[in-house]
């Protein structure tokens, strides 16, 4: 059953294995932000908020 378009951005959130939880991404975002699998990200809280950024090696 496909979503309504306005409804594509809600996920639900699954257990993954002991402790880790999951949310899948939505595949047009994916795209736009040119990511790929086994790609590293970070995740930071701000507030009652989560976000997702490309992580950037530092350099020694």
């Amino acid at each position: 059953m496909r979503r309504k378009l306005e409804d594509r951005s809600i996920r639900k959130i699954s257990k993954r294995g002991s402790g880790s939880y999951g949310v899948t991404i939505p595949i047009e975002l994916v795209r736009q932000l040119k990511w790929r699998t086994k790609q590293k990200v970070i995740i930071k809280k701000s507030g009652n908020k989560l976000i997702i950024e490309d992580w950037k090696p530092t350099r020694r």
